[in-house]
């Protein structure tokens, strides 16, 4: 079993920290991005991968020193995340990643059965052998970082496997409120691999895997079901032990 990683400890941090050096954007290179973009991509990645822990203050003027960028693009960057859901001002000129109640698990919860369901439905009827292999992989490689321990390592691939199933469900605005979703509870599920290790964290990939291949968008909506209900429970009985910042 993984250590917990106490970096990620729920008591929430009070000072305001700067943009940790640590995160790497999982989008396009930044030099080939407008400045406000480049900065949104770098600090998304960081909340979604909880490198920016719940109730993490963080100072604008840190941001602008850590990106090289000037005040107008960290901004704006920081105006789309906050229309995102995934942080909030806190004034002072500080920002931080909200905290999860019981009624926002429900929500979430809620939202990601409606949303994720039926996009894989919808992709399991127009997935090719192809990207259903290339999905296999990513699940392997997956398992790997499971037993390795490697939690960002983890959380990427974990993200990437629901996203890249959602790019054959052709249902691009379906997938935009999808993935919006992930900004609000990724900070928390990575306190939750955090204090229980990635190998008592558990997903459905191999049964969504299984009804790919026998083409069956039924099973693969009921796997994603569970494999949603699963991750937010879990989420819900870390709440009950503390594991958000109060």
């Amino acid at each position: 079993m993984l250590a917990s990683d106490d970096r990620f400890s729920t008591s929430a941090t009070k000072e305001a920290l700067p943009l940790a050096p640590s995160a790497q954007s999982v989008s396009v290179p930044a030099s080939k991005q407008p400045a406000h973009e480049a900065v949104y991509q770098q600090l998304r990645a960081q909340i979604l991968f909880g490198e920016l822990a719940p109730g993490q203050a963080v100072t604008i003027q840190g941001l602008v020193e850590h990106s090289g960028a000037g005040m107008t693009p960290v901004r704006e960057a920081i105006r789309r995340l906050i229309s995102d859901g995934a942080l909030v001002f806190q004034g002072n000129r500080r920002v931080s990643v909200p905290l999860l109640s019981e009624a926002d698990i429900d929500e979430l919860l809620f939202a990601r059965v409606s949303l994720e369901c039926e996009l894989a439905r919808r992709a399991a009827r127009h997935i090719t052998d192809d990207a259903i292999e290339a999905l296999a992989q990513i699940d392997e490689t997956l398992d790997q970082a499971i037993a390795q321990g490697d939690i960002r390592r983890y959380l990427e691939l974990n993200y990437t496997f629901h996203k890249q199933l959602d790019r054959h469900a052709d249902a691009p605005i379906l997938r935009d409120l999808a993935d919006r979703l992930w900004l609000r509870f990724g900070p928390s599920l990575r306190i939750i691999c955090g204090r229980v290790g990635t190998q008592n964290v558990q997903d459905h990939h191999k049964d969504i895997l299984s009804g790919l291949r026998q083409r069956n968008a039924d099973l693969v909506a009921l796997a994603m079901e569970r494999d949603v209900v699963q991750g937010m429970e879990q989420m819900r009985q870390g709440l009950a032990q503390g594991l958000s910042a109060d």
